[in-house]
């Protein structure tokens, strides 16, 4: 795994959406923030021009920034014409991938109130080391979503194990949301957003703010931290039988 890389280093572009409604609802509780008003997908353009590998160390400037994993999905498009409907967008994913968007949560509340999108609070993301295409994934996809649980360890502890099938919006969704004014380039990445069920007290999450948004209600106030120096992520997504496409991402966090 050490030796592998990502299967794009770099991409021309990245878009990452939010299409799991578990994890905004959840994400307002956790930030503080009204709910978002609208019936469209929810989509950032993040940073494209690194994609750390799936065993790379990851450096960070300073843990009290709120180091944080994303476990999500993602597909590789070629040539997007703009206006491209979500009834022809499918045929544009050429690849799937497994990707881990680091966050940095102390950060993200800051950038969120100016409007303007993320700078600081969004670092490079991770990808596993290997990417599939729709047809060899087989029955995990269906209807534009990755029909795996996104398997999650964290310092080897069991973190999360939640299924990629309950987006709200599929990838042919964002593919449209993404193209209705402007092409988009062949190798643009688009992020599912951080893959989290209704039943999460069953399942887990795929990322520590989640947790604490949970904790917020259950409790009052969060308890359990964000990642530190030494701290280590695990994620596969996994097939009932254990049948991983992706391979692994398996990280550790390092001072910059």
């Amino acid at each position: 795994l050490a030796r592998l890389r990502a299967p794009l280093p770099r991409s021309w572009q990245w878009l990452d959406g939010s299409a799991f409604g578990t994890h905004g609802q959840l994400m307002q509780i956790a930030f503080g923030l009204p709910p978002v008003e609208t019936d469209r997908p929810l989509m950032y353009q993040g940073l494209s021009d690194r994609f750390f590998g799936p065993a790379d160390p990851v450096p960070f400037a300073d843990p009290a920034h709120g180091i944080d994993f994303e476990g999500e999905f993602g597909v590789i498009v070629d040539h997007v014409p703009m206006g491209t409907s979500a009834a022809e967008a499918l045929k544009h994913v050429k690849l799937v991938v497994q990707i881990n968007d680091w966050s940095l949560r102390t950060i993200a509340p800051i950038e969120m109130k100016t409007g303007f999108g993320w700078i600081q609070a969004k670092p490079p993301c991770s990808m596993a080391p290997f990417a599939v295409t729709p047809k060899a994934l087989g029955e995990a996809w269906q209807d534009g979503r990755v029909c795996l649980d996104l398997v999650i360890d964290m310092n080897g502890r069991r973190f999360g194990k939640a299924s990629g099938a309950a987006m709200d919006f599929g990838f042919h969704d964002l593919i449209a949301h993404a193209a209705l004014t402007r092409d988009l380039v062949a190798g643009t990445v688009i992020g599912s957003g951080t893959v989290s069920n209704a039943n999460y007290a069953e399942v887990g999450s795929s990322c520590i703010s989640e947790v604490r948004a949970i904790e917020i209600i259950r409790d009052g106030g969060p308890s359990t931290p964000f990642m530190a120096y030494g701290d280590t992520v695990r994620m596969e997504g996994r097939n009932p039988a254990g049948w991983a496409p992706f391979g692994t991402i398996h990280q550790g966090v390092v001072p910059a």
